[in-house]
């Protein structure tokens, strides 16, 4: 199992609602997909510009699927254009 958190920062005077907007429609399509046991964005209490996902995978070939699949290669460019930093880091329990 992978854990993957991806953290960003929105750019100032982005509309957090339409970068939520999108981001729900790769959550719906994500879960859809053989190998994800969890994919859920989360909103920063004290900063609302900072989103992060956080995932749950079963292998990394399933994250090499997800990366390339329609919705993200859609979606997930327009919703770094609206970030001014990323962060991404991959975990394995230990």
């Amino acid at each position: 199992m992978i854990r993957v958190v991806c953290k960003g920062k929105l750019k100032p005077g982005a509309n957090v609602e339409e970068y939520l907007s999108l981001a729900r429609q790769v959550v719906a399509e994500t879960r859809k997909e053989q190998g994800c046991k969890m994919y859920t964005y989360h909103q920063d209490i004290n900063d609302p510009s900072i989103i992060t996902t956080i995932e749950e995978w079963d292998d990394e070939e399933a994250i090499k699927e997800h990366n390339q699949s329609g919705h993200v290669l859609k979606i997930v460019p327009k919703l770094r254009e609206m970030r001014e930093s990323t962060e991404i880091n991959l975990y394995r329990e230990v």
